[in-house]
């Protein structure tokens, strides 16, 4: 008799299933979200609880929490005879009491905005006790940027001398919560693995581990401790049938959860060699956004700026177009640059005329970045046409790249016929007490209008998310696309995201086996951003915070590398050890990094303005060395890389529309051409080493001018090391035990030296290096 139960390779879940985050008191879990059919469902069970905690009505599983409730448990749910699993992860959230003594002074109200509420006032007030306002919050583990609003004034914590830069020329309080949970949680990592055969390491106390093949949970049959404290996973016998699939593990104990193990397999053997990662494989994405108009002109004969004495230069159209990027695909840009996947910005029709005004220079503006559509399906002529977009589409695919489309589904132009024929369908311009409801992006998020000429659609009416999820799939099944870019995704209700994700998952992936990939976009903390990423959701969104505490970090000579390392782990705990999200080089609405970097764009600057009224450059040449190094960061750090057109060469810029210059791609100064050169070594080591796309992550040596850390995947790693400073600096740190033998090559010139377990090296001022095997 065979030791390990038979396993079904039959799935009713496309792609893995995400883990599910349990609320404090109450938690619904929507079943649709994993299963095309509910109806087809005949049994759930949560493994070890009691019925009597949870019930199960029209497809939603309810779960009450529970005194002692364990740091995870796990959902059976059987269908079709096939039962597989759901990973539940108890709330980590703790009370958090904060306090407001107004000394000998009277307030009539006193609130709090944060990273915690989404920057919006009033979530919660404060309220009087014996002369003291407190409020108490439920937070997750780590830190969080806040502000004081007393009778309508904002300010610091008095209560606490813990501030931060906020990279607008002021400081926000900054409030630790639970920051000691890190050091007692278990951490697991990949050992060694032998035909059917994997080893997992572990440190600290656990309680317990599960381990996933794709969404089923491994019988105990499976796994087992081993006598040298290690414990061996079989790999079951149906991998073989499938190319690429997944073991899962993750450890609990009383304080918490690990970190979580992701294991490709090739037909059932663990996959150790990068030639086996095709452009399906979605961690090893590298997303360069090509800003459409403003990236390359390849068909004049579309061009057809407005050319009125209202519309200044940068705001009117400058010719790029489908074309341009399909000669770029062709040229072979993109694989030199080491990109397989090309984000466009949108190509739907958009209006005629000139909308908006900025002040100074007086100018408005033209409809040249995509985000005022006026047809939910055609394409606009400036761009191209429906042939170009095809031929870009199949370049592509033959390049071994992905496509993603950006798509707006929140607002419209007020020209678009369907505003025009039901303007009942947006949400009101004006808000109860007579004020616009425009930019009102925290307070009103739902239902704000990004400007007086763009109606926001009420997406939570039924009529209107099935006709807007309707026209998204008409363009994935149309041109073959591999997925989207969403735009103003926290301005969108959940029911949307369900509805377009359901739609994809029945008519392309399921009926034609065809994986896609979604990105949003949301401004605000990981709670909000992490609301919209998970199964029957998207499977990422932009981690902008981290790539704020980037800007500072790797910028300010005062802010420490500590900050960067803390706001990394946060995003690791919030999306997941492996998570999908974007790492952002720079985006169309913010200045240009390099510029930053190089001190040309002031933190303390409107810089919109400043792109208005001067002439940005770079400044410092070391601005481009900066630049650098953010992307070793972004490129080796877990996540996806993101490449914002122009960034590969330093290009500098204030602020929207000056970070939309026409892209360059000849006569590079010394400087750009280095920092080209570098982003293409970057990515080929992405690209070459799988512990930068499978491995798991570890601070060796963080302070404030100097970081190091590595990923690591069985016997392979690769190590990073950073000295922003001005000086240079002797680094020693140790690495894991289990990498004692290794011999390492620097690749960007330094002299490491290993012994005992250590490594020493001299780092350059502002400098950084990648070490592999």
């Amino acid at each position: 008799m065979d030791k390990y139960p038979p396993l079904s390779p039959e799935s009713n879940i496309i792609g893995l299933a995400s883990p599910v985050s349990l609320n404090v008191d109450q938690t619904e879990i929507f079943l649709s979200d994993f299963y095309l059919n509910t109806d087809e469902i005949g049994h759930v069970a949560i493994v070890g609880v009691n019925d009597s905690l949870y019930s199960l009505n029209d497809g939603i599983i309810r779960l009450l929490s529970y005194p002692g409730m364990p740091a995870i448990l796990t959902l059976d749910v059987t269908a079709n005879g096939i039962t597989e699993s759901i990973l539940l992860l108890r709330s980590g959230k703790q009370a958090v009491e904060l306090l407001f003594d107004p000394g000998d002074k009277q307030y009539e109200n006193v609130t709090v905005r944060g990273e915690f509420n989404g920057w919006t006032a009033g979530r919660p007030d404060f309220e009087p006790e014996d002369g003291i306002w407190k409020a108490t919050l439920m937070l997750n583990p780590g830190t969080y940027q806040y502000l004081l609003v007393v009778d309508g004034v904002e300010g610091l914590d008095p209560a606490n001398q813990i501030k931060i830069d906020n990279n607008m020329g002021g400081f926000n309080s900054l409030l630790s919560v639970g920051l000691d949970i890190a050091k007692k949680v278990p951490v697991l990592y990949t050992d060694e693995f032998e035909d059917d055969d994997i080893e997992i390491g572990f440190e600290r106390e656990l309680d317990g581990l599960v381990a996933f093949w794709q969404n089923i949970r491994l019988p105990e049959e499976y796994t087992e401790l081993e006598e040298a404290g290690e414990y061996e996973i079989e790999i079951p016998e149906a991998a073989k049938k499938i190319q690429r699939s997944f073991i899962r593990v993750w450890a609990w104990n009383a304080s918490g959860v690990s970190n979580e193990l992701l294991i490709p397999l090739e037909y059932g053997r663990v996959l150790d060699d990068p030639a086996m990662i095709t452009r399906f494989d979605m961690h090893s994405m590298i997303l360069y956004n090509a800003f459409v108009d403003r990236f390359y002109d390849a068909d004049t004969s579309n061009n057809r700026p407005l050319n009125r004495p209202d519309v200044l230069p940068p705001a009117d159209y400058h010719g790029g177009d489908i074309k341009g990027v399909s000669r770029k695909i062709r040229d072979g840009y993109f694989k030199d640059l080491g990109v397989n996947t090309i984000w466009i910005s949108p190509v739907i029709k958009n209006p005629e005329g000139a909308f908006g005004y900025w002040p100074e220079p007086s100018s408005k503006f033209s409809g040249y970045h995509g985000y005022w559509p006026i047809s939910f399906t055609l394409i606009d002529d400036r761009y191209g046409t429906e042939e170009d977009l095809h031929e870009l589409v199949g370049l592509a695919h033959e390049s071994d790249m992905n496509v993603l489309l950006d798509i707006v589904a929140n607002h419209v132009h007020q020209e678009h016929p369907v505003y025009q024929e039901h303007p009942d369908w947006a949400t009101e311009l004006y808000l109860p007490d007579g004020s616009l409801n425009t930019e009102r992006w925290d307070e009103y998020r739902l239902t704000t209008w990004f400007d007086v000429f763009l109606p926001t659609l009420d997406l939570a009416k039924p009529e209107v998310y099935e006709m807007l999820s309707d026209s998204a799939v008409y363009w994935i099944t149309k041109y073959d696309l591999d997925g989207f870019r969403h735009d103003a995704t926290k301005h969108i209700p959940e029911v949307f995201w369900r509805a377009l994700t359901k739609k994809l998952k029945e008519q392309v992936t399921d009926a034609g086996g065809r994986q896609l990939f979604q990105i949003g976009e949301t401004y605000g903390g990981p709670g909000l951003i992490s609301s919209y990423v998970g199964t029957g959701m998207l499977d990422a969104q932009f981690d902008f915070n981290v790539y704020d505490d980037a800007l500072a970090v790797l910028i300010r000579p005062d802010e420490p590398f500590s900050r960067l390392d803390a706001s990394l782990k946060e995003s690791l705990q919030y999306y997941g050890a492996h998570n999908l999200m974007g790492y952002i080089s720079g985006n169309q609405d913010r200045g240009r990094f390099t510029s930053y970097a190089g001190g040309d764009l002031r933190f303390d600057e409107d810089a919109k303005m400043a792109g208005w009224t001067r002439e940005i450059g770079v400044g410092d040449i070391a601005g481009y060395k900066i630049t650098e190094m953010l992307f070793a960061f972004n490129m080796t750090i877990p996540g996806l890389p993101v490449i914002y057109y122009g960034d590969e060469i330093g290009m500098p810029g204030g602020n929207d529309p000056d970070c939309r210059r026409m892209m360059r791609f000849e006569a590079l100064n010394e400087h750009e051409s280095n920092v080209l050169a570098t982003v293409q070594k970057l990515t080929e080591l992405r690209h070459n080493n799988l512990p930068l796309i499978y491995g798991d992550f570890e601070t060796l040596l963080v302070d404030e001018q100097t970081y190091a850390y590595c990923r690591t995947y069985f016997d392979d790693i690769v190590i990073v090391i950073m000295n922003k400073g001005e000086q240079a600096k002797n680094l020693t740190f140790e690495i894991p035990d289990r990498f004692l033998e290794i011999s390492l090559q620097s690749h960007f010139g330094s002299r490491p030296d290993f012994q005992d377990g250590k490594i020493s090296v001299t780092l350059e001022p502002g400098t950084f290096d990648i070490l592999t095997l």
